[in-house]
């Protein structure tokens, strides 16, 4: 088998109230895999907000798919590092770590398909259904959105909820906290996210106003670039640091790791250069029993989740148009259904690149 052709564009895709209110889009760096069998892959980075999904693209056009064209796409941990150390001198972190990504998911998607299995069971099959956690509580929500957002969340089973404490007071971020989590009820639990915003002495104030209210994890702290300060946050404080979903190779997670900074790693399979670099990054958290939660992009996500026994939760924000996929995995009671499609199982809908490609 060979690869005859990468086609990749950028989808740009609305988001629905309330989450248009902080996200007005976000966008889809796509990239389909064609092989002289007929066998196509589909791969695609969320560039979240939609910010540089351009530059990932034109990384991807002209750097690493001339590196795959003519190759086998079954050797995909070969191809993997070919795209790797393709260009030294450019670290695979950010724009270059997510061109790579979406080439990463698609080559998987192949292996799959011609293994005529779901990836999870190829990987290895822990479960057939992961636990998911709603998501979204944006800065610019009112009261009236958190606890509705909150509400339709926990209709669909979801037995966690997250949300942003963006105040610059910690005491404005308790009061929202406190007032999703009264009309919550005890049936779902709460973790709160930071996303960056703060410093060390910051985080150790804002947690401490927290403590008491049985927070499952305390996000992304402090500027991801920065591991050493979100060490010196994670010991000082009570609640479990999660982070990692701006980290984007093994070699920061380790780093985390040994510094003891997360209780809860958080990979982003569009960031962390693809599947390949996400299971050997699950799989290094495994050997120092550090459960992992990838973030956002729950319908490739959960292709980890299942082939992991360290997987914890996948994170649900329910942002898609129905006419973006064919078919996307749904949240039943709380746990989403692995698909037994071969490969990730996701195409898209009939039409999508035409409503929603980028000129």
């Amino acid at each position: 088998m060979k690869i005859t052709a990468v086609d990749a564009c950028v989808l740009t895709v609305p988001t629905p109230k309330p989450i248009a209110l902080e996200f007005p889009h976000h966008k889809l760096v796509v990239a389909e895999i064609a092989t002289d069998e007929g066998v196509k892959g589909l791969g695609y980075s969320l560039v979240f907000g939609g910010a540089g999904a351009e530059s990932v693209l034109t990384y991807l056009e002209t750097r690493l798919k001339p590196l795959l064209l003519g190759e086998d796409p079954l050797a995909v941990e070969r191809l993997w590092d070919k795209m790797y150390r393709g260009d030294r001198g450019v670290r695979r972190v950010g724009i270059a770590g997510m061109a790579l990504s979406a080439l990463d998911i698609g080559l998987w998607d192949i292996a799959g398909k011609n293994a005529k299995q779901p990836l999870y069971r190829l990987w290895g099959g822990a479960t057939d259904r992961v636990a998911c956690y709603g998501s979204g509580g944006w800065g610019k929500y009112t009261e009236k959105d958190l606890i509705a957002e909150a509400e339709r969340y926990a209709a669909k089973g979801c037995r966690y909820y997250k949300m942003k404490i963006h105040d610059p007071d910690p005491l404005a971020n308790r009061r929202r906290v406190e007032s999703v989590k009264k009309a919550l009820g005890p049936r779902v639990r709460m973790m709160v996210d930071v996303n960056q915003k703060l410093d060390v002495t910051a985080n150790i104030r804002q947690a401490a106003v927290l403590e008491d209210l049985d927070l499952v994890w305390y996000e992304e702290p402090v500027l991801a670039d920065d591991l050493a300060a979100c060490g010196e946050v994670a010991q000082r404080i009570r609640i479990p640091v999660a982070t990692g979903e701006n980290n984007y190779n093994r070699f920061e997670f380790r780093e985390l790791i040994e510094r003891k900074a997360a209780t809860y790693l958080m990979p982003d399979v569009c960031r962390a250069n693809g599947y390949s670099e996400t299971l050997r990054i699950a799989h290094l958290a495994a050997a120092h029993q550090v459960q992992v939660s990838p973030h956002v992009v729950y319908e490739l996500s959960i292709q980890v989740c299942g082939a992991i026994s360290n997987g914890f939760l996948v994170e649900l924000m329910d942002w898609m148009p129905e006419d973006l996929f064919q078919e996307i995995p749904q949240c039943r009671d709380g746990f989403i259904a692995l698909p037994r499609k071969p490969g990730h199982g996701l195409e898209l809908a009939p039409g999508a690149v035409q409503k929603y490609r980028t000129a």
